[in-house]
């Protein structure tokens, strides 16, 4: 009996011993490729992964690729970040290769954790109708002449917001608020929702999706990836019991083919007249809202940030505001017009997403091998660029830490140096509705209110890819007098 259990004992431990042997073989192998880029790879599966969140949790995700430039190159180096071999490139001339070369040495890529809780997209099907969502819906309904009957919309939709959520308060949740006005804005444009009970029952659930949606894919109770995927799933099926209802109303000539997103991508058909699938659909409608609410909402909520610790550059978006609402008759809403003479305001914003970019980077994957400033990338490796490897330079801007939103006057900053909407074939689609509901967000906030911070030192942290604020930014209200 003994000698039978130490047997055991000795199988187990050649199991274990041959298993540790297969992973470090693994994880070795893909680096094993000649002249690649310098840097570290450190744990088997895990990398470098947590170090490079935990930078960005303490409100620093510039310092993990600041600290490797430094002390490997500053144009490339690599890593292993989600169980993935990584080079990280950084630079306005790593920017210009990666945006001109979409699909060519590189394509879009996410972690597992993303088609896990977005089944569908991993299906080759559903990666053909994401190309066409972006390169053929999307610009239709994004494009500028299409979003301008979308901005007396917009701004109704925000006075009803301030109305509700701030006005006659002391204080107030920034964040918080922030994310309930573009969520808002996205359902009602996005899927022509306007009730506030079907917000407010999608709105739980559906940050529990966006603040999942890149993490460790564990998927153990309690884990915000657990969570992610639960929270995907009632969002789902509310999604899809709209789309069927959609379906009957564009039957019946109820709803109009052109009033949202959502009859786009049910009337489009590919070459062969094929419709998208409803679950199809459900997710591609869930991802345009994480896009469409949660980087704008970050955006605005740093916007009342610094416009809290620069009182002269808030008397200045002050003056441009009121001086467009002194211009109008009566209580007639936002146009076109309106928003083009919002260029300080609009200076104020870009600085602000110099300094504190809505999304910290993105990932693509080489699907060929390739050279780059001496080094070689090998096919399947994955490549992540990132804003602040030039918003944070100072050869690209002086006294980069300086807030400062008159660098964007005149011409503005150098090609491939600001990138807070990426570039390329792969640009952010939805850049302009963007800027339409960050500006119409400052012009309800400022003509309203003055402010000041209830913690002046609140730190801001990196909950990968957004930046929070760790305590929610309250704010206390002063109210203008009439």
């Amino acid at each position: 009996m003994e000698q039978f259990f130490l047997a055991l004992l000795l199988l187990f431990v050649s199991f274990v011993t041959l298993s540790l042997s297969l992973i470090f073989y693994t994880h070795n192998s893909k680096y094993s490729h000649p002249n690649l880029p310098p840097g570290k790879i450190g744990l088997p599966f895990i990398g470098e992964t947590l170090h490079f969140l935990s930078t960005g949790r303490k409100g620093h995700p510039e310092k993990f690729i600041f600290d490797r430039r430094r002390k490997y190159s500053s144009h490339v180096f690599k890593t292993n970040l989600f169980a993935e071999p990584v080079a990280v490139f950084c630079g306005a001339a790593s920017h210009k290769f990666l945006f001109s070369n979409e699909n060519k040495y590189v394509t879009s890529w996410w972690p597992d954790s993303v088609y896990k809780i977005f089944p569908s997209s991993s299906q080759t099907s559903s990666k053909d109708e994401a190309k066409k969502m972006r390169f053929k819906i999307l610009p239709q309904f994004l494009k500028p002449e299409a979003l301008e009957r979308y901005i007396s919309i917009m701004d109704h939709i925000a006075q009803r917001h301030f109305a509700d959520d701030w006005e006659n308060k002391n204080e107030v949740f920034v964040f918080s608020l922030t994310k309930r006005y573009t969520f808002w804005l996205a359902c009602r444009l996005f899927l022509s929702i306007d009730d506030p009970h079907l917000v407010a029952k999608l709105a739980g659930p559906f940050h529990c999706v966006a603040s999942g949606v890149i993490s460790m894919p564990i998927n153990l109770p309690g884990t915000k990836f657990n969570r992610a995927i639960k929270a995907a799933n009632f969002v789902r099926e509310e999604v899809v019991k709209i789309i069927r209802r959609r379906k009957i109303d564009l039957a019946e000539g109820k709803a109009s083919p052109i009033q949202d997103i959502l009859s786009h991508m049910l009337l489009a058909s590919d070459e062969n007249g094929e419709f998208m699938g409803e679950m199809d659909i459900a997710d591609k409608i869930i991802g345009l809202l994480v896009g469409g609410h949660d980087t704008a909402s970050a955006t605005c909520t740093f916007i009342v940030k610094f416009l809290a610790e620069f009182p002269h550059i808030y008397h200045k978006v002050y003056k441009e505001q009121m001086k467009i609402t002194e211009s109008k008759c009566g209580n007639k809403l936002l146009n076109w017009d309106d928003i083009q003479k919002m260029k300080y305001s609009w200076n104020v914003a870009c600085e602000v997403m110099r300094l504190a970019p809505p999304v910290q980077g993105a990932f693509r994957e080489a699907i060929s091998d390739f050279t780059f400033n001496g080094f070689s990338i090998p096919k399947g490796w994955k490549i992540l660029w990132s804003p602040n490897s030039t918003h944070r330079n100072p050869e690209n801007f002086i006294q980069p830490e300086k807030f400062d939103p008159s660098r964007f006057e005149r011409e503005g900053a150098a090609p491939f140096t600001f990138v807070p909407f990426g570039g390329g074939p792969r640009m952010c689609p939805g850049r302009e509705y963007a800027r339409l509901e960050i500006l119409v967000f400052i012009h309800n906030l400022v003509k309203r209110f003055k402010w000041e911070k209830v913690f002046p030192h609140e730190k801001f942290m990196i909950d990968f890819p957004m930046p929070v604020p760790e305590k929610g930014l309250p704010v206390r209200l002063y109210p203008h007098k009439a």
